[in-house]
């Protein structure tokens, strides 16, 4: 039972060792993925402000006409009073021309205005270029290097399970089976020892028969507690034995005197 036990806890430690590299590996990956992401923002903002700045253009445009044809009434109205000998008609044209020289103000005023956020627009452009040109020239390297770890990861992975797939013929199926499932389940150790009387998995303490029953080792144990397999370490826990056995046969010597 102890040598089909070890079997399983040889290979239990390469699979927590493929566990780990594969937890590492997804971390570098979304390394990859926010460096990625990164970069989609900033052309994302890159063109959405392009965008934004052409509108602004054609926008101006626009305005410089209806600039221009309020320009152009002006003028045609100063021409027309010129001509005018009747006082109604020439104050109806003084009216008519103030009306069209406020609506020209306020009209280059928002001209101004649009101007000015075209060119403030135009600066913000340029700077999210030049982080977009910072960010691809600092995050190459970073790229590479991060690949890099990934395919030595991979590496390693291929062969620990190369070395595992060869220790796992050796293994009691039924042992194999049931090891599987619970680190299916759990994804860390599930084959662990008792220490003290102690669950190593759990740390919840264990009762002296069910000790007893892991230091014979006629059939799998498991925890009580957290459905962990048990089994005994002779070294560590004979030397812990030893020393509770000591303190008991104190403890027994103190009463009695």
């Amino acid at each position: 039972m102890q040598e089909a036990l070890k079997v399983i806890v040889d290979i239990q430690e390469l699979d927590m060792k493929m566990i780990r590299l594969m937890r590492l590996k997804k971390e570098r990956q979304r390394e990859l993925e926010q460096i990625e992401s990164l970069r989609k923002e900033l052309y994302l903002q890159f063109s959405d402000k392009e965008t934004e700045i052409k509108e602004l253009g054609t926008t101006i445009q626009q305005q410089e006409q209806k600039l221009q044809e309020i320009t152009t009434r002006i003028k045609k109205l100063e021409t027309q009073q010129s001509n005018i000998k009747k006082v109604d008609e020439f104050n109806a044209l003084t009216l008519e021309t103030t009306a069209a020289e406020r609506e020209k103000v306020t009209m280059e005023q928002k001209l101004s205005d649009l101007v000015d956020k075209k060119v403030s627009e135009e600066e913000l452009l340029e700077r999210i270029q030049s982080s977009l040109k910072n960010s691809e020239e600092s995050s190459k390297d970073l790229e590479k290097e991060i690949r890099a770890s990934i395919v030595l990861i991979n590496e390693e992975g291929s062969h620990l399970k190369a070395k595992r797939d060869a220790i796992a013929k050796d293994a009691n199926p039924e042992f194999l089976r049931i090891y599987e499932r619970l680190l299916k389940n759990k994804k860390d150790r599930v084959v662990v020892p008792i220490e003290n009387r102690t669950c190593s998995g759990c740390h919840i303490v264990l009762t002296a028969q069910h000790e007893n029953l892991v230091r014979k080792g006629e059939n799998l144990v498991f925890c009580e507690h957290c459905s962990r397999v048990h089994y005994w370490q002779e070294g560590e826990n004979a030397e812990g034995a030893d020393a509770s056995q000591a303190k008991r046969r104190r403890r027994r010597k103190l009463a009695s005197s």
